[in-house]
């Protein structure tokens, strides 16, 4: 194979593209591990909060929505967090691929050279589309969280001015 030849690096370009990748996705699996025990903390502070407020009052109802919430959240970072490790384990399986793809080129087994390159470009393309998506659905996790933050305030505030300790 010339690229070989005349490029001792080829190999090396070919599997720095999913090394890198294969991180940014540790990165993110690691932020969405964090990110699920933070609603794991809060889903454990309203149900406390459930558990203390009366069953037909306003404060029940909120807290149950609240709840919802929380179980909603929990469900898009759980999906987000597969679709991270199964990029990061796309990209890690592309690496090795395209490791093995150089050794068939350099032996000059061309078959075996093409069916490693569309493996690993096939299993790339897929690793992307997992990351995109787990991306998109952090986005939305965080869109969620926000919204479930505002809603907080404005429920605490409403109880504060009723109480009269606010105006």
């Amino acid at each position: 194979m010339p690229v070989l030849n005349d490029n001792p690096f080829a190999v090396l370009t070919a599997v720095v593209a999913p090394a890198v990748l294969t991180n940014a996705c540790s990165v993110l699996a690691l932020g969405t591990s964090n990110r699920v025990a933070r609603v794991v903390d809060r889903t454990r502070v309203v149900v406390h909060m459930l558990g203390a407020a009366e069953p037909a009052s306003d404060v029940f109802r909120f807290h149950l929505g609240q709840l919802e919430k929380l179980r909603i959240r929990s469900r898009l970072l759980l999906l987000a967090l597969r679709l991270f490790y199964g990029a990061l384990g796309g990209f890690a399986s592309s690496a090795i691929i395209s490791i093995l793809g150089a050794a068939m080129a350099y032996y000059s087994r061309q078959t075996a050279f093409r069916v490693t390159a569309v493996a690993a470009v096939v299993i790339g393309v897929l690793a992307v589309g997992a990351l995109v998506a787990g991306c998109g659905l952090m986005v939305g996790e965080t869109r969620f969280a926000l919204t479930s933050i505002r809603e907080e305030a404005e429920e605490a505030l409403g109880r504060f001015r009723t109480a009269g300790t606010l105006r």
